[in-house]
């Protein structure tokens, strides 16, 4: 991984083979980002995406192991249980163009991975909604 920085703002590369999620999380720790805004494209491979079916309250998921571009990667930081938790959905193309999307639990860097991660300072976390099933947005006023 390589960063520079600009104030809040930083400018993140994730090399072949790192785990997003996993890298851009620890990241958020040593940085000590609580909150922010991260969005980034780049080559990626062994995803696994979900949507969420409320009526369940569980996500169903997909993997797809083969390279795929990711054509957006939009995503927030808040707290959670004390912890940096990045919720990040995605959008990904094959090379038939064809055009996948949600929920993003994991995917490793392909090729290369870009992103642009904004941090916040505001005091807002993520508690268990029950009605949901899902930790939600609680801010701070």
């Amino acid at each position: 991984m390589q960063f520079e920085q600009d104030g809040d703002t930083f400018i993140i590369y994730l090399e072949k083979d790192d785990c997003i999620m996993e890298s851009l999380t620890k990241f958020c720790k040593d940085q000590n980002i609580d909150n922010g805004k991260i969005s980034g494209i780049g080559a990626i491979k062994e995803i696994e995406l979900g949507a969420y079916d409320l009526s369940n309250k569980e996500y169903i998921t997909q993997s797809f192991e083969e390279v795929w571009e990711l054509t957006s990667f939009q995503g927030n930081i808040q707290l959670k249980e004390g912890n940096p938790f990045i919720h990040a959905h995605i959008n990904i193309s094959n090379h038939d163009l064809k055009v996948k999307g949600g929920h993003l639990f994991e995917a490793t860097v392909a090729a290369v991975g870009e992103f642009v991660l904004n941090k916040i300072n505001t005091k807002g976390k993520r508690v268990l909604n029950p009605d949901i099933g899902l930790a939600c947005m609680v801010l701070s006023r």
